[in-house]
């Protein structure tokens, strides 16, 4: 696999920063105007006069304009044909910067695309020359650069020059060495991920090479010789309908085909004030929001291929908007590295309720038991939590992770997990200025990121809106109507709309019949099964939809259930039949859900929490929807932004050892790794494959990392080059937190399997299981708690708490009985009666002013704990970021951490034990002072030996470095437990 980092070539050349100047290169292979305009303004300036200056032709499928910045370093951009039609960057505009920059279908690199071959290294005074291929296939990048040397001579100026494409697969540039023989080089996609061999650059010579997931093939044959020209432009998309909502409008068309593949869609918008836009996108969705009121808008798809080849327009959709206002302006990510910010874990609908006029019960709310206790199943909202941040800022959370948010659909569906309409916010949870987008921005607003859950793996049984959605069931009999209601054109189900025909807002009437349809494929449609439910009522084959019944197209959704837990079926069949299984190897499943997922990165969430992540082969993960996140990160918000999204899988491996029952395949760690060799372009077909390699290869041929790990007391430089791009729930801690003690010797046995476990998020409990696939919230009592605590807040990872554990809230109850038993009794139970009152906080871990209910649940021990801890950890880097070893320490959960930063000038060493005695042996000399009491030790002999501190309780010892590195010394006050 390429050696890929996000930083500068090995050779460690930097950018030049003075230049006050930008050069644009616009690419004109997909846009096919007959005259180029560049609209843009600098940061804090005016526009330039529609519509703009003239674009120069540079060279073949590239125009350009240089713009004088004056004394500001970035600006905004759009293209446009001087005829009304435009390139705004889907409504956003372009956000640019000084130097080289291109924007091509979309995308925003930097590189001169027309830079000649010439060497400005050696003075060009020799003939030989180096011909250089390099492959995209693994990487994935539109962009190439290379940056290189002639042995010698002086390196290009960075990112390089930039390669042309070649053939699919492949960039090319051939370059002049004057007098040398070989050179060295690296490769960069513009946008500050590079490959540069894993540090070492690649040692390259005259002739022709291949560069490909690092091997180097020297004196090879052109890689495109026998490439025969592609000049079949793809099929014409199909199926394209538009739908609007408020006003947003859902585009989505069916994909096209092409001899060879491709490679994305031109969307052009005509309709409203704003004239003609066209926009590229990777799916088969594309979604708009904030367009204008009342207003027919008429779209037509092209389809696009690797060659620039493009289809004659699609048929032409059209959809009206409504009456709504736009939503609120999309926020910006926070986009600090993920290891600072504590997790605070809600299931949104049951955390707080700031507007009862959403509440929704559904039609389990009696037999649940719900409707006794006047709880319904969705009762907290956005507006709720909004109303609440300021409380889990007290707490000392900087980040919440939320349960998912899209339109849900079936008996009882508050918990966000059973997606219907994957593409709009699920209106139970919205309110009149406290939508979705309104959250994100109040949350960042106060400093707190904002984590999604998001579902890959299946939809409910009621299928995806937009994919593929059952028109009837098998039922035939009356004693279901007041389930099956008769249809009535004109209303949809939303969730939260009640029909008036019904009275009901779980509204099912698009799946009543009485008679068979027509082109059915379910076999005995309709006829008795000789079951009943549990009401009595007879039930009917073909009522519900299952794996294996056919009402759910092959193409779109698996078709068996799963057997083996730890088989390859578990990868591709149905967990339960409330949870259609996507085939995600289907590209219209990816684009369908990569379509859905962008919209959610484009209000500016600050990382996806991954649920069932096992049960989508790690192959499809690193191919297609990692890369996806990736790219529209960049696109959006750019490279640093990008490197901080942070996504987190849900891989369950329950078990208490290292593998899975011994099977990598579903060992959590597994897929915090790329693939490490090539399957079969057929993504069904690779999964298989992948699946039977790792498997034979077994656990003991697994990669291994020192991510996690301290040398000696040296922090190092991570290598993240073979990182796939997702983090892990630490699921082996997890397990192991009945006992401290456990979790500590469990987590850190895997780490070195873990690309960089540092990442990881710990909890002890949630809305699944507790230690040890429990049924029941932790019940291990007050001290146990703390004690856990203060490991999370001090061992590598990322503390992560369940909401109401703070107070051990329902302790002991079963965490999820369906609607079997009312929510109130269980670890789903609403917590809004303990935060009623006000709350305010203007620093995290720190309450201003609290009153009311609130105020007693703030007074709480292990709360004042909990603030106590996270103060400790902000105060204290190596306690967020730094590796970390048990080289030279005794004691029961004892170790040494430390981060370093060159670039901002951090180093920060910290000694810490939890509950128990340790001593120290090989630590550097020099005064240390311990946050927790404030005491002092000066150490002349490499050794530091510590006293048990009581269960809950620990010492932090934190070298003091002086300056900016000087131990803070003791943070907060003493507490119940920290004292």
């Amino acid at each position: 696999m390429p050696a890929l980092a996000t930083g500068p070539a090995a050779h460690a050349a930097g950018p030049d920063t003075g230049s006050r100047t930008a050069t644009v290169f616009y690419s004109t292979e997909t846009a096919g105007w007959s005259s180029y305009n560049l609209h843009w303004a600098p940061d804090g300036g005016s526009w330039t006069t529609v519509p703009g200056v003239a674009m120069d032709s540079a060279c073949t499928g590239w125009v350009k304009k240089t713009v004088d910045l004056g004394s500001v370093t970035g600006w905004q951009a759009t293209f446009n044909n001087g005829q009304g039609t435009w390139d705004n960057n889907g409504g956003k505009n372009y956000a640019l910067g000084t130097g080289t920059i291109t924007v091509k279908n979309g995308a925003i690199a930097h590189s001169d695309p027309c830079a000649d071959a010439g060497d400005p290294g050696d003075g060009g005074t020799g003939t030989a020359s180096a011909t250089v291929f390099y492959s995209t296939a693994t990487v994935g990048w539109t962009t190439v650069n290379l940056h290189y040397a002639p042995n010698g001579g002086a390196w290009t100026t960075v990112p390089g020059v930039g390669m042309e494409a070649a053939c699919t697969g492949w960039m090319k540039k051939t370059v002049d060495l004057g007098g040398a023989t070989r050179l060295a080089a690296t490769f960069n996609n513009g946008n500050g991920t590079w490959d540069n061999n894993n540090g070492a650059n690649y040692a390259l010579p005259t002739g022709v090479s291949t560069v490909k997931d690092t091997k180097v093939t020297t004196g090879a044959a052109d890689p495109c010789a026998a490439v025969v020209p592609d000049t079949t432009p793809p099929t014409v998309p199909g199926g394209v309908e538009a739908t609007a909502t408020d006003t947003s409008i859902v585009l989505t068309w069916n994909p096209s085909t092409d001899d060879t593949a491709v490679t994305g869609y031109r969307v052009t918008r005509t309709g409203g004030g704003k004239g003609t836009t066209v926009t590229s996108v990777g799916s088969t969705v594309f979604s708009e929001s904030g367009l204008e009121a009342d207003t027919t808008y008429t779209y037509t798809v092209e389809a696009l291929d690797a060659a620039g080849n493009v289809s004659a327009a699609s048929a032409a959709a059209r959809a009206t908007t409504g009456h709504a206002p736009p939503p609120a302006t999309p926020g910006t990510p926070i986009g600090t590295d993920p290891r600072k910010d504590p997790i605070y874990f809600v299931l949104t609908a049951r955390f707080y309720d700031g507007d009862t006029s959403n509440d929704r019960g559904g039609n389990q709310d009696v037999a649940s038991g719900n409707a006794a206790n006047d709880d319904p199943m969705f009762r907290g909202d956005f507006k709720g939590l909004v109303q609440k941040l300021d409380y889990i800022k007290a707490l000392g959370f900087s980040a919440v992770w939320i349960t998912p948010v899209v339109l849900n659909r079936s008996d009882y569906d508050y918990h966000g997990y059973h997606g219907w309409d994957f593409y709009r916010v699920d209106p139970r949870l919205e309110s009149a200025g406290a939508s979705y987008q309104d959250l994100i921005n109040a949350a960042h607003a106060k400093g707190i990121k904002i984590y999604q859950d998001v579902v890959y793996n299946h939809s409910s049984r009621w299928g995806a809106k937009g994919l593929f959605v059952p028109t009837v069931y098998g039922v035939r009999d009356a004693q279901w109507s007041w389930y099956y209601d008769e249809k009535e054109d004109g209303f949809e189900y939303d969730g939260l709309t009640v029909d008036p025909k019904t009275g009901k807002s779980y509204y099912n009437g698009d799946l009543w019949s009485t008679a068979e349809p027509s082109g059915n494929t379910c076999l005995n449609w309709g006829e008795p099964s000789g079951q009943h439910s549990p009401e009595g009522y007879t039930l009917y084959n073909c009522q519900w939809p299952g794996p294996t019944n056919k009402l759910f197209p092959a193409a779109l959704y698996h078709q068996c259930w799963i057997g083996n837990w730890e088989g390859e079926d578990s990868r591709s069949c149905w967990l339960a039949d409330d949870l259609a299984d996507f085939n995600t190897e289907n590209a219209q499943v990816q684009n369908y859900l990569i379509g859905a997922y962008n919209k959610y990165i484009d209000m500016g969430v600050d990382g996806f929490r991954v649920d069932t992540a096992v049960h989508i082969p790690r192959v499809t993960w690193n191919r297609r929807f990692l890369p996806a996140i990736q790219q529209r990160e960049l696109q959006d918000w750019g490279p640093d932004k990008a490197q901080d999204f942070f996504v987190f899988g849900e891989v369950g491996a329950f078990v208490n050892d290292k593998w899975n029952r011994g099977s990598a395949n579903h060992s959590a760690q597994f897929y915090t790794w790329k693939e490490r060799k090539e399957y079969s372009p057929d993504d069904a077909t690779a999964a298989i494959e992948q699946y039977n390699y790792e498997e034979q290869l077994g656990t003991g041929n697994q990669p291994t990392s020192t991510n996690a790990f301290l040398d000696g007391n040296a922090y190092h430089t991570p290598d993240h080059s073979k990182f796939s791009g997702m983090n892990v729930i630490d699921m082996r801690m997890h397990m192991n937190f009945g006992d401290a003690h456990n979790a500590f010797n469990n987590g850190k046995d895997s780490d070195d399997s873990t690309n960089d476990a540092t990442y990881n998020v710990v909890y002890v409990d949630s809305h699944d299981y507790g230690p040890n696939k429990s049924s029941v919230r932790y019940a291990g009592g007050q001290d146990a708690w703390a004690e856990n605590m203060a490991l999370m807040w001090t061992f590598r990872g990322i503390p992560t708490l369940y909401y109401g554990s703070e107070i051990q809230f329902q302790a002991g109850k079963t965490i999820d009985c369906g609607p079997s038993c009312p929510l109130a009794t269980t670890g789903r139970a609403y917590y809004g009666d303990h935060v009623e009152g006000t709350v305010t906080a203007s620093d995290f871990g720190k309450v201003d002013s609290a009153s009311g209910p609130v105020a007693t649940t703030l007074a709480q021990p292990l709360v004042k704990h909990l603030q106590r801890l996270n103060l400790i950890r902000r105060a204290i880097p190596a306690l967020q970021m730094g590796q970390y070893s048990t080289e030279g320490v005794s004691g029961g959960m004892s170790f040494k951490r430390r981060y370093t930063d060159t670039a901002s000038g951090v180093d920060s060493f910290a000694l810490v034990t939890v509950t128990d005695a340790a001593a120290f042996s090989g630590v550097p000399n020099g005064r240390y002072v311990e946050a927790v009491t404030g005491d002092v030790r000066t150490v002349t002999d490499g050794t530091l030996s510590v006293a048990a501190p009581g269960k809950g309780d620990m010492r932090v010892y934190v070298l003091d470095l002086g300056g900016s590195n000087a131990a803070p010394g003791k943070i907060g006050t003493d507490g119940p437990y920290l004292k």
